[in-house]
């Protein structure tokens, strides 16, 4: 075989994988040869000592060496098998048969005088001690561990999917390794030193096919390491690479803070006074603020956002807020049309099919789109609430100074620069996440951003009464809800989706999102049709026209609608103040942060609310997991709860490319993380243009090409 390239397709490799294993693995993302060896195992079985015969014990799992000394097939019709024994004898002349059901082509493999490992467990049949039907592989000799892959070694074992098992797995890898190019280090040799950890090409070789526990360890921490580092300095570098560019300073008097806040009809909580000092002292700075605010769904953060907005606007800049959804674009603007409504700058919503301007005073119009675009570049308007559309071509600002961003935290100097149009000078930014992320999980993956934290609700706020119904108590929760519904209140449905068991095991983002359609279809069907005929129920998923979804959510919002049927991605943060219940169906397929976020788009207005979460599981761990949604105090302290259960991987989900792999590595080595960080200053101060380390620099743009933090 000739030498083999990291980036190879794997259909292009010499003396071929099997077409039927290329789309096994392809089902599993894996396309390339490095796709391939990154698919690291999940463990390893010790099955590195070679037992004799003699010392056998029933029940445990064995290696043995043996050579065949015959073999015997027949039928066993009262049972309709085949029956295959093989008489082997290891080195001290023991014998043993080893039996194969339904393995006829077992006789053709194993002739007498081939030598061979056999791994299994021991059993007995017929008074004797056997292997059933062990893995089998053939050596010239015992403890001949380089030429072996599945027996008399440490032995991987890989994620798997339907029709490829780790045995496939590792017969593919290991002729790869044999033949693999030599692969650039990138790691400077002396933090390898330091840290005792194997070179690039040692580590491959280890993590797959180690000799030792020792080395498999090695292995797996370098790799962790590597992850780690190039994270923590691609953090590093973005943070300096902001503390170079240019921010406008915005500046304000205690009095005109006094005055904004007076237009508030509350208080601000003590979380929301310090998030937003600290975002206040940011912008004051010279170079542009980078931030993320967190807070659970309902928690204020739009006000405190526009704060800064109107402070920014105030000294004749421009600010502009950027949403995930239309939805969510219509809701930021009516909160601060409501709780600004002295001010008189221009408030304007920029979305597809829509464009509106707000004077102050209860004055607003509906405008032309490019109308309103002249306005924005003339700066017309102070501030700007829009979607993607924002940073779109066409659409410049005179003097933006302030941006916001909703449920995106990966914003990076070319977006905001975009978003500045022909300025030199880029805007501050402030990310808004209702996703409650644990705070160890914040610092490594938005390592980049400053952190505030808005950790309590409103004050007054009614805390929602939430119950678990179980099969048994359905019928009550549906008259319980039919009662709400006639006292004028309106009710959330949120639906897991729907999953095909005979699906592979290994399934697209296309097939999941076909699931959720088909699950909120079949609720929307039951709910309208038998439980609740004579309200009006709509539903909510994504593979609805903007223009449907749109129509669906306006129907609920102005109360046309009784009941919204939504799958599990309806937006965070829709406020609708007169929805009381969010009942949630099979509520133990979803992770308990998502409960909570679920939770917290109901109870937003005067009247008591209800989270109603529905269950047909009878096991008692599935109960307890749900219970610890009425005790946690706030959605961080339920995320870290949740992260313990489920792992990042869960946590996280599939969205944001790399980043549940990379989080999984830095919870499980919190001190590799630190060492890590450590080791990102250390370079950074002797070398930060990456003089003496080029293939380092190299392998950084890679990796922030291949990470994707959305």
């Amino acid at each position: 075989m000739s030498e083999i390239k990291l980036l190879d397709p794997l259909e292009n490799v010499a003396n071929g994988i099997q077409k039927r294993f290329l789309n096994h693995l392809s089902r599993m993302g894996i396309k390339t040869v490095k796709d391939l060896l990154w698919h690291f195992p999940v463990r390893y079985q010790d099955r590195s000592e070679i037992s004799n015969i003699s010392g056998l014990k029933e029940g445990e799992e064995a290696t043995i060496y043996g050579i065949v000394q015959s073999v015997n097939t027949r039928r066993i019709p009262t049972r309709k098998l085949t029956l295959t024994e093989v008489q082997i004898a290891d080195d001290e002349g023991k014998v043993m048969n080893l039996t194969f059901f339904n393995q006829s082509y077992v006789a053709n493999a194993l002739t007498p005088g081939k030598s061979a490992n056999f791994s299994g467990k021991v059993k007995e049949y017929k008074g004797k001690q056997t292997l059933q039907s062990p893995i089998y592989e053939f050596t010239k000799a015992r403890g001949k561990e380089k030429e072996t892959q599945h027996t008399g070694r440490l032995v991987p074992i890989y994620g798997e999917t339907r029709g490829l098992t780790s045995r496939g797995i590792r017969y593919i890898i290991k002729p790869l390794l044999d033949n693999l190019e030599k692969l650039p280090e990138y790691i400077p040799a002396k933090i390898l030193k330091d840290l005792g950890l194997p070179d690039i090409n040692v580590a491959i070789q280890d993590i797959h096919f180690p000799k030792t526990q020792k080395d498999a360890l090695k292995a797996l921490e370098s790799f962790a390491f590597r992850d780690l580092f190039l994270l923590q300095l691609r953090n590093a570098e973005e943070k300096q690479r902001l503390r170079e560019e240019q921010a406008h300073q915005i500046t304000y008097t205690d009095k005109e803070l006094k005055e904004i806040l007076s237009y508030l009809p509350f208080e601000l909580t003590a979380s929301q006074k310090k998030s937003l000092d600290e975002i206040l002292q940011d912008i004051k700075m010279g170079h542009p603020m980078n931030r993320l605010l967190q807070g659970d769904v309902g928690s204020g953060k739009t006000i405190i956002a526009g704060i800064g907005a109107l402070l920014t606007v105030r000294r004749g800049y421009q600010s502009a807020f950027m949403a995930p959804t239309e939805i969510l674009a219509r809701q930021h603007f009516k909160t601060l049309i409501k709780f600004f409504e002295e001010y008189d700058g221009g408030i304007a919503l920029l979305i597809s099919k829509e464009a509106r301007v707000f004077y102050g005073d209860g004055l607003e119009s509906t405008v032309k789109k490019s109308e309103l675009i002249k306005k924005i570049r003339t700066g017309k308007v102070g501030i700007v609430i829009g979607t993607h559309a924002l940073i779109q071509k066409n659409v410049v600002f005179k003097n933006l100074a302030f941006a916001v961003v909703d449920e995106q935290h990966r914003f990076g100097v070319g977006q905001r620069a975009n978003l500045a149009g022909s300025e030199k000078i880029l805007p501050h930014f402030l990310s808004m996440s209702a996703t409650p992320i644990p705070r160890t999980l914040t610092m490594t993956i938005f390592g980049n951003l400053d952190l505030s934290l808005i950790n309590e609700l409103p004050k007054g706020r009614k805390s929602i009464i939430t119950k678990i119904v179980d099969a048994k108590n359905r019928n009550k929760a549906y008259d319980f809800i039919r009662e709400q519904i006639k006292s004028d209140r309106q009710v959330f449905v949120i639906c897991p989706r729907i999953e095909d068991p005979e699906e592979q095991v290994e399934t697209t983002s296309r097939q999941k999102s076909a699931w959720a359609v088909k699950a909120v279809k079949v609720e929307h069907e039951k709910l309208s049709k038998e439980i609740f005929p004579e309200f009006n129920v709509v539903m909510l998923h994504g593979k609805l026209k903007t223009e449907e979804k749109t129509k669906a959510m306006r129907a609920f919002a102005e109360g046309r609608a009784d009941v919204l049927v939504s799958t599990s991605v309806v937006e965070v943060g829709v406020d609708i103040p007169n929805a009381t219940i969010m009942m949630i169906e099979g509520a133990d397929r979803f992770g308990l942060a998502q409960l909570y976020q679920f939770r917290g788009r109901v109870g937003r207005g005067e009247h008591q609310s209800y989270c109603l979460l529905f269950t047909d599981s009878k096991s008692t761990q599935t109960h307890e997991r749900l219970k610890s949604l009425v005790t946690a105090k706030n959605g961080f302290e339920l995320a870290e709860m949740d992260l313990k259960l489920r792992g990042p991987g869960e946590f996280l989900g599939q969205t944001q490319t790399g980043m549940p792999d990379l989080a999984l590595k830095a919870l499980q080595n919190p001190e590799l993380l630190k060492t890590a960080e450590e080791k990102t200053k250390d370079l950074l101060k002797e070398d930060p243009q990456f003089k003496n380390s080029p293939l380092l620099e190299k392998k950084l743009a890679q990796f922030k090409r291949e990470i994707h933090l959305e």
